[in-house]
């Protein structure tokens, strides 16, 4: 009986020194929680990533825990490091660490993965405004896939030339710079990456090709005004040539065209008649003085002008060179006055 006391004393007076050394440790922070860690946080579905627990006081014996959620995962002594493979939504966390020894124990702060898809190659494009003196350089990159936030950098060469610009939408980002028109050409590419490391992207190399001092920087403005203006003069030149010996033919026809003034009936024109006082000019006897001239316009534009008379008949004696041997007497000859 008297061991059995002994013993559960013995016990007590051990469970209370523990109790002691693990509140000491605690006031005198011999004992701080541990460190749940990872190279990342942003991993991409399948990943294998690795998490770290660890206490600063390596000399201590201590066991940890690892936990996912409530679940204890894992149990080691001394510092681990736990491999995981993050394939679900559930795999992401969160994770937390316990560090034991004998009875007193802490907990770690809390880690959670994330998934993040990587940057495609981005696409970049230049635009360049030349002066006589200088050429300004707009640099634009994107990259049309990758989860947001994504950092652009701008190169010249192999060398950095810009800051990282970060984008938050899905947008170019812009870099603007000035170069010397005398300097030689230079290559531009643009490097895309976000929360995954070692996923970094690149463009294609741009070369803007050298300008000399004395290049005119409005050549092929004036050269595509020159061929525009040589163009329209050939069409002019065509189109003259074409429809002048048209014009030539028409001409001649309606020149060479018959004109009757009998029987035949006249084309279609228009006609005016200019009535003057003939008071000025001599009478004739027996003639009516003469009131009216028309004038006609045909349709080959051409003006003709017409008389018009009221005639006289007066008999006469007929001539000897009228008379003949087989000829009818008893014909009246009469002389026609205009």
């Amino acid at each position: 009986m008297w061991k059995k006391s002994i013993l559960m004393f013995l016990f007590s007076l051990s469970v209370q020194k523990a109790a002691l050394d693990c509140e000491r440790m605690r006031k005198t922070n011999e004992f701080p929680s541990p460190n749940l860690n990872s190279q990342t946080d942003a991993v991409m579905r399948g990943q294998n990533v690795s998490l770290s627990c660890f206490n600063q006081y390596k000399s201590l014996r201590i066991t940890y825990f690892l936990f996912r959620g409530e679940k204890c995962l894992s149990i080691q002594n001394g510092p681990i490091t736990f491999n995981l493979t993050i394939s679900e939504a559930r795999d992401l966390g969160p994770y937390k660490c316990k560090a034991q020894v004998s009875n007193c124990s802490k907990y770690s702060r809390e880690f959670n993965f994330t998934f993040v898809d990587p940057v495609t190659a981005p696409v970049l494009n230049i635009s360049v405004v030349q002066t006589k003196t200088d050429r300004y350089i707009m640099l634009r990159c994107i990259s049309f896939n990758g989860s947001l936030p994504i950092n652009y950098t701008f190169f010249e060469k192999n060398m950095a030339i810009s800051p990282a610009i970060s984008k938050n939408v899905r947008e170019s980002a812009e870099f603007n710079l000035t170069k010397n028109n005398t300097g030689e050409g230079k290559e531009y590419r643009c490097e895309a990456k976000n929360r995954l490391p070692d996923h970094a992207k690149y463009s294609q190399l741009i070369t803007i090709p050298s300008t000399g001092g004395e290049s005119c920087p409005f050549c092929l403005q004036l050269l595509l005004l020159g061929f525009l203006l040589l163009v329209l003069i050939v069409i002019i030149l065509i189109l003259a040539f074409w429809m002048l010996p048209k014009y030539k033919a028409r001409k001649a026809m309606k020149d060479n065209a018959p004109r009757v003034y009998g029987n035949t009936p006249m084309e279609d024109g228009t006609y005016a008649n200019i009535c003057k006082n003939q008071a000025d000019e001599k009478f004739v006897p027996g003639l009516e003085p003469r009131q009216c001239v028309s004038k006609a316009r045909d349709g080959t534009e051409y003006s003709q002008e017409i008389h018009y008379a009221t005639p006289m008949f007066q008999e006469v004696a007929p001539r000897d060179q009228e008379t003949c041997n087989d000829c009818k007497t008893g014909y009246v000859y009469s002389e026609l006055i205009f």
